[in-house]
């Protein structure tokens, strides 16, 4: 930590935040895939569980009886996906500061989380998770009716053929979109910053917020990759995001230590 972040928080200020170019982002993400290289077997065993999380999601739908939920939980399963990086960005930060790697010291580092603030943002992003599954459902009953659907196929072709199923694709995009850079925006930053330095949620949001606002066009190509790794990497059943994940917490580590002094 600068001696100059050290002066703010003791005034209580907030971190200061840098100027980036696209080329930090580029080289973040290098640096994210040249973190999971050195520890894959971090990096796989974060992914797998991310990856189970998903399949428990979709056993219970089809348990449930609404298989058609799953295209939209699917894309809105990624929301959570910055809380269970958090044991990455702690790889990542040893890896940086050359300490070494334990699974034990990593788990107990997640597993504290919970009594410090960094619990409270679990809170936020399962609450913008909720909002969006609610939304959806919302959107269904104004566009859709209340109509069932037997089938993925059917709800697939209802969406896609009907005027009312392409105004609930428009609408839903929409919201989600505006759900999404939300959560980005107060996350991107505020994650990583609170696994390193003890400072309130909020105004690790704030400084999140900041961080976004003062290089727009940067972070929103990073939220743009991360969009595009996320949605290749589900295809094949979520399988891909084993991968995804962890290049993407680590690079998010590395781009963090360039925002914030």
């Amino acid at each position: 930590m600068t001696e100059n972040s050290q002066t703010a928080q003791r005034s209580g200020g907030l971190p200061r935040v840098n100027k980036i170019t696209l080329s930090d982002v580029g080289q973040a993400l290098g640096a994210g895939w040249h973190d999971f290289m050195r520890a894959p077997q971090y990096g796989l065993l974060f992914g797998g569980f991310y990856v189970l999380g998903g399949f428990a999601i979709l056993a219970a739908l089809v348990i449930y009886d609404m298989p058609w939920m799953i295209i939209p939980i699917a894309i809105g399963f990624p929301l959570i996906g910055p809380f269970i990086a958090v044991g990455l960005y702690d790889v990542s930060r040893r890896l940086q500061a050359g300490e070494p790697l334990r699974m034990g010291e990593i788990f107990g580092l997640m597993f504290r989380q919970k009594d410090r603030q960094l619990g409270w943002m679990a809170f936020v992003i399962l609450f913008v998770f909720w909002i969006w599954v609610y939304q959806v459902r919302l959107l269904l009953a104004i566009f859709l009716g209340f109509k069932s659907f037997s089938s993925i196929g059917m709800f697939l072709a209802v969406i896609t053929t009907t005027s009312e199923g392409l105004g609930f694709l428009a609408a839903g995009t929409l919201v989600g979109a505006g759900l999404s850079f939300v959560l980005f925006s107060s996350t991107v930053v505020a994650m990583p910053l609170l696994l390193e330095r003890e400072l309130d949620f909020v105004s690790a949001i704030i400084t999140s917020f900041k961080a976004v606002t003062k290089n727009f066009l940067p972070m929103i190509g990073f939220a743009a990759v991360i969009v595009l790794f996320t949605f290749v990497a589900m295809v094949p059943a979520f399988l891909g995001l084993v991968l995804a994940l962890p290049i993407l917490g680590h690079a998010t580590w590395h781009l963090y230590k360039r925002l914030v002094g």
